[in-house]
């Protein structure tokens, strides 16, 4: 049987040592990992596998920029589709975030970070890959034309003349 107490992993990639500090312990009941630029966060996506991502967009070696961030940002989402990434910035928020949530990204926060909104949202990034983890893993509800009709010995038999009495134009009586 699983262990169902198993934290669930978030990948924090923020370059900010203090940053990384507050936020590993703001968020306790994950397994965190850190990364501080784009090759350390794209291997720990390979390695750990988190569900959800926060991603800072001013990454070294333009921590004062947004394209670094925006390139990992593509990245991540290219390596698997399925991620949350949450994208934090203070650059221009407004532009930032579209662009963001165009390249893929779940959300997106303003800095400076306020922990509780943050909470919010990693947590409802979590719920939601929860419930289409279990989703993926149902079987699926599409079937063929002749698996809703039926393939039985019976029903072939009847396939003929059933076509022809649903093509009838005789009415039946009410």
């Amino acid at each position: 049987m699983a262990d169902t107490s198993e934290k669930q992993k978030l990948l924090i990639v923020e370059d900010d040592l203090d940053l990384q500090a507050q936020l590993e312990w703001a968020f306790t009941e994950y397994d965190v990992v850190v990364a501080g630029d784009r090759a350390a966060a794209l291997t720990a996506q390979r390695t750990e596998n988190p569900a959800v991502i926060t991603l800072d967009l001013g990454l070294p070696p333009d921590p004062d920029g947004t394209s670094e961030g925006f390139a990992t940002l593509r990245e991540l989402v290219a390596q698997n589709p399925a991620v949350k990434v949450i994208v934090a910035s203070g650059h221009e928020a407004r532009e930032s975030a579209q662009k963001a949530i165009a390249l893929g990204a779940y959300d997106f926060y303003s800095k400076p970070i306020n922990i509780t909104d943050l909470s919010l949202i990693v947590g409802r990034a979590f719920h939601l890959a929860q419930i289409e983890r279990r989703i993926a893993g149902l079987p699926s509800r599409r079937t063929s034309s002749r698996a809703r009709r039926g393939s039985s010995p019976a029903r072939r038999r009847c396939s003929p003349s059933c076509a022809r009495s649903r093509r009838s134009p005789t009415s039946m009586p009410r």
